[in-house]
Order: structure tokens, then C-alpha cells, then sequence
């Protein structure tokens, strides 16, 4: 595999970046352009810790590095502070799918909490409205390039907050204009699921679909909790339930696993892992096992039957996009298009849509595959 400097990433001397791909764990405050940070914030009047682009980019690489979740998500202080009018959430969601649609993505779900955009007097109403105008701009401009993409909005609580079942009602009152889903998000830790059960308790009753940020800043008890109260359908990450399996032997590539009851629930029920790799590193949510994607649990989690997808969290954050997730797996675990089409599958089976609609995704990733 030949990683290029412009990008072009290959495998087999087939274009990664050219692949049909599904994106389901995509934060749109994780994903601003730099560029566009700067732009925003000079409108803003907000004043940021590097004033060109490049700088911006080595700053938000340092910054999310850290191996504490909590440590990361203090770079979201710039992303969010300039997306506070309509206009700015309008157009950070258009460039995101743009974004996604350079990045070979045909169906992706973009996930952000609403009550962080509402400093410059915006309603939680006109924040969805602005954001899912964007996204129908950016599906637009593809279309008219002869590019075919779709985008869900699913949107997210914040779990240290208290406005979890607003944002739930919000959720249920825009699932016909764009929202798939509900989400909570922030510091896990400390924030299980059950702290915000009349949420989930609702949506629940109204058959909206959920995923749940667990498994990435805490452990076993976060995943239950997601799980049980939560009723997800997805784990937001899911990566700390490798603690939940016990490695008896290793020999070559062979390895015998004893299963706890909740790993063998998630593997069992095929309940889809949100894993992003390198933002896996960078949170430090993978301490446990190593600090590099070649100590990702991510291959034990896939040879063992787990219903894995590969994600890019933050990719402003992270420096990353879903072509270089998939280039570096490829490298750490010497994966072939036959598991990369494997894990589009997973993601295309996981969407919050429609089944008819989730097999015209597998039709369409299979195509693709086939064509190159």
C-alpha cells in the first residue's frame, strides 16, 4: 500500500478514496474546514490560537492528542464558538458533506448537540432548520456533479446536561425533515445513560432509533447503561468492551477468547461498534491495550465475529478522513478490499433507515467494490 502525499491512498492500486463508503459516527462540530474556522471567527470577533490555516491544523493535531477524552474535547471551545448563527451552521453543514462526498462517503449521518448553538440567539428549531439547510445545499451541489450522497442528522444531548429530553422532543419533532436519530454525547465518565432514562423512555416509545456515545471514556458499566437505559442500537465507540473478553491463548493468527455475558450480548445481537481508530488513540480509550492503531482492538473485535465499522469521529480534530481510517487499518492489520467491503456491509446494515434503504446501500458499496 502506497500512502501519497496528495492523498491519493491506494491498495492494490485501487483508490481507497474512490470506494463507496458509509460514514456513521461523523461530529459536525469535529469536522469544521480550519479555513473556515478562521473566516468565522474573524466575524465572530472570537480570537483563536493560530491565525493561519496550517497553524490551525498543527494546533487542533496537539490539542487532541492527549489520551483524555475530557483533554480532547476542549478544542471543540473554537468549532463551536463560531457556529452560532444560521448563516455559519448553514455553511459548515454544506462543506460537510462536501467534504464527505471528496471523501467517497454515499451515506453518512452527521451527529451535533443543538443547545451549544444557541449563544447568538438561534432556537433549537432554527439551529436544525439552518443545519438540515446546508446539508440539502451540499446534497444538491453533488448531485449536480454526478455525485449521489445522502445525509441524516442525528442529534445529540449533551450527558453532563439536563436538556436531554428537550432535544429528545426536538429529535421526534424533525424525524420527517431529516433528523434519523438521537445521540448523547460529552464526558462519559461519571454521565451513564440513566441519567437521562425519561429520554430515552420517550423515544423509545415513539420507535426513534438511538446510539449512544459508550465504551470510549469509561468502561463495562458505561456499555450496559447504554444498553439497558438507553435501548441503543449502536455503541457510540463500544471499544472498552475488549475488557469484557478474555484472551486464554494465542497461537499465530489463532486465538481463543472466553466471552462475558455483555460482549457475548453485542456480538451475539450484531449491536454495530462505532470504533474510529485514530481518534481511539488520540482519547486514549485504547491505553488499556497500547498507544498506536496496530494496538487498536479493532482486528480482535472483527475476528471474532463483532459487527465493526470503521469511523472518523472528528476529523478536524483527528486530521483524518474515512479513506486514511481505512489506509490505516490496512496497514496495522493487512486487511484486503474484501474486509473493507466488509465493514461498508456493517455500516450499510447499522443506518438508521429504512431496511429497503439499507439494501439499496449494500447493492450500491457491492457495485462499487465489484467496479474496481
Amino acid at each position: 500500500m502506497a500512502i501519497a502525499s496528495d492523498g491519493d491512498i491506494k491498495i492494490d492500486g485501487v483508490s481507497l478514496r474512490a470506494l463507496p463508503k458509509i460514514s456513521l459516527h461523523d461530529h459536525l462540530d469535529g469536522a469544521v474546514r480550519p479555513a473556515t474556522i478562521i473566516e468565522l471567527a474573524a466575524e465572530a470577533g472570537l480570537e483563536l490560537p493560530a491565525s493561519d490555516e496550517q497553524g490551525l491544523r498543527n494546533w487542533f493535531a496537539k490539542q487532541s492528542d492527549t489520551d483524555s477524552l475530557e483533554a480532547y474535547l476542549t478544542a471543540f471551545e473554537y468549532t463551536v464558538g463560531v457556529m452560532q448563527t444560521a448563516p455559519a451552521l448553514t455553511r459548515v453543514a454544506r462543506e460537510f458533506v462536501q467534504d464527505l462526498v471528496a471523501d467517497g462517503v454515499i451515506y453518512g449521518e452527521v451527529r451535533w448537540a443543538p443547545e451549544q448553538h444557541l449563544a447568538g440567539g438561534l432556537s433549537l428549531d432554527e439551529a436544525v432548520e439552518a443545519v438540515q439547510q446546508g446539508l440539502e445545499q451540499g446534497e444538491d451541489l453533488a448531485d449536480r456533479d454526478g455525485h449521489s450522497i445522502r445525509i441524516g442528522q442525528i442529534l445529540s444531548a449533551m450527558r453532563h446536561g439536563d436538556r436531554s429530553l428537550e432535544i429528545a422532543e426536538l429529535a421526534l419533532k424533525h424525524r420527517d425533515s431529516g433528523v434519523v436519530g438521537f445521540d448523547i454525547a460529552g464526558p462519559e465518565d461519571g454521565f451513564p445513560a440513566s441519567d437521562h432514562r425519561a429520554a430515552f423512555d420517550l423515544l423509545a416509545e415513539n420507535f426513534m432509533p438511538v446510539t449512544v456515545h459508550a465504551g470510549e471514556a469509561a468502561g463495562l458499566a458505561s456499555i450496559r447503561s447504554a444498553l439497558l437505559d438507553g435501548r441503543a442500537l449502536r455503541l457510540g465507540h463500544g471499544v472498552r468492551l475488549v475488557s469484557d473478553l478474555d484472551v486464554i491463548t494465542r497461537e499465530g493468527d489463532e486465538v481463543q477468547v472466553k466471552f462475558g455475558d455483555l460482549a457475548r450480548w453485542v456480538r451475539d445481537r450484531e449491536i454495530p461498534l462505532e470504533l474510529s481508530p485514530s481518534s481511539n488513540v488520540h482519547t486514549g480509550a485504547i491505553e488499556a491495550w497500547g498507544s498506536d492503531i496496530a494496538d487498536h482492538p479493532f482486528d480482535l473485535l472483527y475476528q471474532l465475529g463483532f459487527s465493526v465499522t470503521v469511523n472518523v469521529d472528528n476529523r478536524t480534530m483527528s486530521g483524518t478522513s474515512l479513506t486514511r481510517e481505512l489506509a490505516l487499518l490496512v496497514e496495522a492489520f493487512g486487511y484486503d478490499l474484501d474486509d473493507l467491503e466488509t465493514f461498508q456491509f456493517n455500516a450499510a446494515s447499522a443506518a438508521f433507515l429504512p431496511v429497503e434503504e439499507r439494501e439499496e446501500l449494500v447493492e450500491m458499496i457491492a457495485e462499487g467494490f465489484r467496479g474496481v
